[in-house]
C-alpha cells in the first residue's frame, strides 16, 4: 500500500466533515429573522424556537435552521409542556384561512389544529400557562365569540372564552404572561408599568416602578416575574412577585433596542434566552449573569 492509498480514508473522512460543516454553515446563513413574534424552548429543552413573519426559526446544537412545516406568519405565539399555541396569517399556498384565530401544534409546528375564530381574529398578544395550558389573548375587535375588545382567557382550547374586566391598568397591554401552574394569575406590561392579577384578569395591582414595560415572563418555578422596560435605555428585572424583592439583570450592550421576549429552558432551568425588538437573540447558561449572542439584528451567528 502506498502513502496515498493509506491516506485515502482520512481524506474521505475529512472531506465528509468539511461537507457537513459547510451544510451547517449554509443552513445557519439562510435563516434570517425578518420579525420576532415570540420566543420559546421546546418541551425537551433541545431547541429554541423563534416565530417570525416567514415561519419558525430553530436554534439547536449551535446552529440555526428553519423548522419543518409551513412558513406561516406566526403572530401571537406561546409554548406549553404540550405544544405551541399561535395566531397569525397563512403562508402562500396554505389551505388555512386568514387570519388564523387560534391554533395549536403538538409536533413542533409541523402541523396545526384549528381551535376557532378563523377569518375573525388575529391575536398579536397571546400567552399560555406552561403546565395548565390556559391561554390568554388580548382581542382588538369584537368577533363571534368575543362581544367587545379586551382581555380573554380559555381553559379548554377555545371551546369557551371568558372576558376579563381588567380593572387597574390605565392603558392597553403591550406584553402578557401567565403563571406556569396558576391559570388565574396573569401579568401585563403597559406603557405605564407592570400589573399583576390573581383573579383571571378581572383586577390588577401595580408592581415595581411606574415605567414603560415592554416584555414580561413568569419563570417556570412560578416564583419570579421577569420584565423588561425601556426609558432611554433597556433594562431587565427579576421580581419576586409575592415578596416584591427585585434584582436587575445585567444585559449585553443594546443600542436603541430593548428586550421583547424572555424564555426559560424547561429542562435546564438555568438557561434563559432573550430576543430584542431589533431581532437580536441571546442565550444565558447562568440564569442571566452572562449572555452569548446567537443572532445579530436578524442574522444567525
Amino acid at each position: 500500500m502506498n502513502r496515498n492509498q493509506s491516506l485515502a480514508p482520512t481524506i474521505r473522512r475529512l472531506g465528509l466533515l468539511a461537507l457537513v460543516f459547510a451544510l451547517q454553515t449554509v443552513a445557519s446563513a439562510e435563516v434570517t429573522l425578518t420579525h420576532v413574534h415570540g420566543l420559546s424552548f421546546s418541551a425537551d429543552g433541545k431547541q429554541l424556537y423563534v416565530p417570525s413573519h416567514v415561519g419558525l426559526a430553530v436554534y439547536s446544537g449551535g446552529h440555526w435552521s428553519n423548522a419543518a412545516g409551513p412558513q406561516h406568519d406566526y403572530m401571537g405565539f406561546a409554548a406549553t409542556k404540550n405544544g405551541f399555541y399561535s395566531s397569525g396569517h397563512p403562508a402562500a399556498g396554505s389551505d388555512l384561512v386568514n387570519p388564523f384565530g387560534l391554533m395549536k401544534s403538538a409536533d413542533g409546528g409541523k402541523t396545526w389544529t384549528r381551535l376557532g375564530l378563523q377569518r375573525e381574529a388575529d391575536f398579536q398578544l397571546l400567552a399560555a400557562s406552561h403546565d395548565t395550558s390556559a391561554v390568554y389573548v388580548y382581542n382588538a375587535a369584537p368577533n363571534s365569540r368575543m362581544s367587545q375588545p379586551g382581555l380573554y382567557s380559555t381553559l379548554n382550547d377555545g371551546l369557551e372564552w371568558k372576558h376579563a374586566e381588567a380593572r387597574g391598568p390605565e392603558r392597553p397591554p403591550v406584553a402578557l404572561a401567565v403563571h406556569p401552574t396558576k391559570p388565574a394569575t396573569v401579568a401585563v406590561g403597559t406603557k405605564s408599568g407592570l400589573f399583576l392579577s390573581e383573579d383571571g384578569g378581572n383586577s390588577f395591582r401595580p408592581l415595581g416602578e411606574r415605567r414603560q414595560v415592554v416584555g414580561v415572563f413568569f419563570d417556570l418555578d412560578g416564583k419570579e416575574l421577569w420584565y423588561s422596560s425601556f426609558a432611554g435605555q433597556a433594562s431587565l428585572t427579576r421580581l419576586g412577585w409575592s415578596t416584591s424583592k427585585n434584582a436587575e439583570v445585567k444585559l449585553p450592550p443594546l443600542t436603541q433596542d430593548a428586550v421583547a421576549y424572555i424564555a426559560q429552558n424547561p429542562i435546564d432551568r438555568s438557561e434563559y434566552a432573550i430576543a430584542t425588538f431589533e431581532r437580536s437573540v441571546y442565550l444565558s447558561n447562568d440564569a442571566g449573569k452572562t449572555w452569548r449572542r446567537i443572532a445579530d439584528r436578524g442574522r444567525g451567528s
